[in-house]
């Protein structure tokens, strides 16, 4: 540890901060060491990063004292939050306002954000085209994070700002995957039409931010987007079809249809489809396949990740 840079990792156990530090420990020979933070270094997958040699210490992002000494002495950080825990914009805020200041208390040498846009730029609280939430957002979990931006170039920090795409892994774990009908068919619903929706696979996210530390102070100041692919509703229905030897539909229905489902957060996901759609172009233009394969060789197609993820997607 000691004459290798340490890269203190937020969210160590989730899925961008956890893909990250699997892929530093991944490369006993590439010069950077993991720090995950963690709340509950005694949670199982804390243990299994201490096993494979990561220094696991205690932090939590609403405690600043916490944040500010894991941060200590670390070459790097990365800093991300997760909405979902909380559906909180306020909390995402001054989540990322502790993690802005910890990081310049510690004179930190590069930090990556995992940011998002901030969809009031294109769809101001005056458009009418989609529902404004929460009084003050269009889609709370983009919006939060594009506005903390500013904590982190205020203070001065050498920054890159990382825009992940739609994790293919929400098929498994947040109920995106397809679903049966009554005629037993199933059918993958979402509200994208017929237009292209940038994606990856979870753990591609970490290793590209490993690439983007490994490439050093040549992305300061940089805003990079990754993606595996860009795909229309059409296509991945396809390819979950082959890859699960039956008939996939492709149910593109409106947006209002799906923020009307009504279970938690329906609304903000559904304005999230609608600006993915709408803004195809800025959207996927943000997020560039060729250059996230250059930062992750590594880097998997969906047909790739289904082929060894089919079995976990519950149908």
């Amino acid at each position: 540890m000691a004459d290798k840079r340490i890269i203190a990792v937020t969210g160590a156990t989730g899925a961008q901060g956890g893909g990250l530090a699997r892929a530093i420990l991944a490369d006993p020979a590439g010069g950077f060491a993991v720090r995950a933070l963690t709340r509950d270094p005694g949670a199982e997958k804390a243990k299994e990063l201490a096993r494979l040699g990561a220094e696991v210490v205690a932090a939590d992002l609403d405690d600043p004292a916490s944040v500010r000494a894991a941060f200590e002495g670390a070459h790097g950080a990365f800093c991300v939050t997760f909405y979902w825990a909380h559906m909180s914009p306020e909390k995402e805020l001054a989540q990322a306002r502790v993690m802005a200041e910890a990081a310049k208390a510690a004179a930190l040498e590069h930090v990556v954000w995992s940011t998002l846009e901030d969809t009031r730029r294109l769809v101001p609280l005056s458009d009418d085209r989609m529902p404004t939430l929460m009084g003050r957002y269009k889609v709370p979990h983009f919006d939060a994070k594009g506005e903390a931006d500013r904590f982190f170039t205020e203070a001065g920090l050498p920054v890159t700002f990382l825009l992940a795409s739609y994790y293919w892994d929400n098929l498994i774990h947040f109920g995106m995957g397809p679903k049966r009908g009554t005629d037993g068919v199933l059918a993958f619903t979402m509200p994208m039409a017929d237009r292209k929706l940038a994606g990856i696979a979870a753990e591609d996210i970490g290793r590209c931010v490993y690439g983007i530390f490994k490439q050093g102070e040549a992305n300061v100041g940089r805003t990079i987007g990754v993606a595996g692919e860009h795909l229309t509703g059409r296509e991945m229905a396809a390819a979950l079809a082959h890859a699960l030897g039956e008939e996939v539909r492709y149910d593109a229905i409106p947006p209002e249809v799906f923020r009307g489902f009504g279970f938690p957060g329906a609304d903000d996901l559904g304005n999230m489809f609608q600006y993915y759609a709408e803004f195809e172009d800025e959207v996927c233009g943000a997020r560039d396949i060729e250059s996230s394969r250059h930062l992750n060789p590594a880097l998997q197609t969906f047909a790739q990740w289904l082929a060894a993820n089919k079995d976990r997607i519950p149908t």
